[in-house]
Formats: structure tokens, sequence, C-alpha cells
């Protein structure tokens, strides 16, 4: 009798451990794994090929860095066709390919192959995506020879005039996704491992909330301001810092929705852009990203609104009609990148499974998922949706 009871005790355990497990995952993952699992095993073998390369591999000459610092430079700056020499001139809007990027490009390929893994662990539960996660992700954070120094005090730099600026520290949204990997893996991942990634993130966020740059990057108006509070959200839950997510929440609630959304659910900030279509996709991909981040039973951002009735649901309700039918857009195309948007932004799905909303379930599902132009992956934030949900 006493092993029956036993029995039925580790059954009843069991099957209530799944139960939490499934809930957890909500109810379109499944659908979610059947749009994307074929496309992330094949991207999933690519990245099992990668060895790794960091901010080390590279080095520009017009860096005031050193050899681990993050350097890159301001996409929208050119030389000066009446000073050559002299310092460079805007052109919002128009990237310049001459600008050093390769430290850019190098955190993005680190974060596609961080996140496609632990995607792919997620669908398959085979380790060696995760053997193979480790040795990146010692050789960004841990390792003596190629680890990245935790600031962001050389990035998007302008020929002549700065050495690095507080706008520099976008560049690093692409770590949101190796932070949450590392978050929903870390009983998987080697304990010593992970307990050095938390600390490189938590220094990170010591430099981003003490330096003046990220003084300056908090209190952008736009899109810049919300992947600050982005990165402090997700950096936060990685290393346990709650203080700072309970700041990302109030900031959110006080801040960033209230003064960068107008009453119909746009962005003025981003519409008023020479590119206000992609500039609208990429702060609601960024702002429902921190929802995602910071939403829990206890505050649940997906169902918050403001005195005024403002909320993440008017937001996506307001840019879905132009996603599904991109010919009803009321402004200009935009001056570069116009034809490669939509994307199968993560919003639609997120926003999806918090309303219910099967038609923007149906949307996400029909755009393109696999990212092949640089601009795009740059200005997606959340790439592996399934790490998420």
């Amino acid at each position: 009798m006493k092993n029956y009871f036993k029995i039925s005790y580790i059954l009843v355990f069991t099957i209530l451990l799944f139960s939490v497990k499934v809930g957890a995952q909500g109810k379109f993952y499944k659908e979610a794994v059947k749009v994307l699992k074929s496309d992330v095993l094949k991207e999933a073998a690519w990245a099992m090929q990668q060895e790794p390369v960091t901010v080390t591999a590279e080095h520009s000459k017009r860096s005031a860095g050193g050899k681990h610092d993050f350097y890159s430079e301001g996409d929208y700056w050119w030389p000066d066709p009446e000073n050559p020499d002299g310092p460079y001139i805007q052109k919002d809007g128009m990237t310049n390919p001459d600008n050093f990027v390769a430290h850019r490009l190098a955190m993005i390929r680190f974060s596609r192959i961080v996140g496609v893994l632990a995607s792919a662990y997620k669908i398959t539960g085979d380790k060696q995506y995760l053997n193979k996660m480790e040795i990146h992700l010692k050789a960004w954070f841990v390792a003596k020879e190629t680890k990245m120094n935790p600031n962001l005090l050389y990035a998007q730099a302008i020929k002549g005039r700065f050495t690095g600026r507080g706008i520099g520290i976008i560049d690093t949204i692409h770590l949101i996704e190796v932070a949450q990997s590392v978050y929903i893996l870390s009983a998987q991942l080697n304990p010593q491992l992970v307990a050095d990634i938390k600390k490189w993130f938590a220094s990170y966020l010591d430099w981003l909330m003490t330096h003046p740059y990220g003084n300056a990057e908090m209190n952008a108006t736009n899109n810049h301001g919300t992947c600050f509070v982005m990165q402090i959200a997700s950096f936060s839950k990685l290393t346990g810092n709650k203080e700072l997510t309970a700041f990302s929440s109030k900031r959110y609630k006080e801040v960033l929705l209230p003064n960068q959304m107008a009453e119909d659910g746009s962005f003025p900030q981003e519409m008023r852009r020479t590119k206000p279509y992609g500039y609208s996709l990429f702060n609601m991909d960024a702002m429902t990203a921190l929802v995602q981040i910071l939403s829990s039973k206890n505050d649940n951002l997906w169902t918050y609104k403001t005195s005024k009735g403002l909320s993440i649901e008017n937001g996506i309700s307001f840019i879905y009609p132009y996603i599904k039918d991109k010919a009803t857009w009321p402004l200009k195309p935009d001056v570069m990148y116009w034809d490669e948007w939509p994307v199968a932004h993560p919003f639609l799905l997120f926003g999806a499974e918090a309303y219910n909303k099967k038609d923007w379930l149906a949307t996400w599902a029909k755009l393109k998922h696999q990212l092949t132009v640089e601009e795009v992956v740059r200005n997606m934030p959340i790439k592996y949706p399934l790490i998420w949900l």
C-alpha cells in the first residue's frame, strides 16, 4: 500500500510539473514551433559549424579603445564633400557603407548563433546545441584572450567629432537574446560559466546606469530610450537585479508609453523620420520585447493602460493594418530599405498570444522568417521568438 501511494504521488507530481512547463510555453507555442522548426534546425546546423568571432578578431585604427573594446561608427555620417579630411556630416536615414561595423556584425552573429542553438535545444532537447553555445559564450564573456570589455565607450563614433556616444548603446540590443538564452537554460549550462556570464552582465549594467552615455540614452525620447530600458530589463532579469527590473517597469509605465505613443497608437517621433515605416516597426518590436521580458503575474504589462488609455495593444493595433496591407501606409516610402519590410515581427506573435488574436498570428506566420538583409537583421532585437514564449 505504501508503494502504491508513493508511486501515485510521483505520478501526480510529474503530471503537475509537466503541466506547469507546458502552460509556461503559452497557447500559441505549438503553432509557432510548426512554423519555425524547419528553419531553426537548418540554421542550427549552420551554427554548429561556426567558431567564435569576438571583438578581438578585428580592430579599427580610428578606434580610441583597445583590443577588447567594442567599436562602431555612426551609420548616417559621411565625408564632407567640401572638406574630405574634416569632420563627417550627417545624412539622416542614409547608411554609409564604408563605416566600421565589424564588431556590430560579430555581435549580431554571436546573438544569432546562441539564439538559434537555444531554440534548437528547446525543440529537440539535444545537448550538442548546449555544448556549442558554451564555447561561444565563454569566448565573449570569459576567455582572457577574446572577451569583450563590459562597456560601450567607443560605440557609434563619428570621425572628427566623437570617439563614442551614448547613442551607441543601441548596438548591444542583440545581447538580449544571449541573456534570454542563458536565463532559460541556466540549469542546463555549466554553473561556473553561468556565474561568469552573470558577472559580466552585472558589470555592464553598472556601467549603463552610472556612465553619462547611459544617462543620455535613457533619456532619449524615441526608440533609443525604448531600447535602453529593454536592455536594462533583460540584463537585470538574468542577473536577478530586482531593483533594476522594477526601474524598467516603472520607466515603461511612466515615461516610455505615455511620452512616445500618440492616442491613435502611433509613435510620432518615429513617424517623422525619413524611414518612418521601418522605425515604427522597430520601436514596436523593442517596446513589445520590453513588455514580454517584464510581464509577470504580479506586474502584467500586457494589460497595463495609462490614465489616457494608452497600451501596448493600441500600438500593435495601429501598425497591424499596414503590415497586413502595406499599400495602405499613409506616409511616403522610407528613403532606404522600403521593400525589405515587413518581416515576421515578433510583436505580432507576442500580441497574438497576449490578446488571443488569431489574425495577428496568421499574418505573422505568412511573413518572412529567414532574415537575410543585413539592415533588417540589425533592426530585429528578437529573431528567435521560441526562447521567449
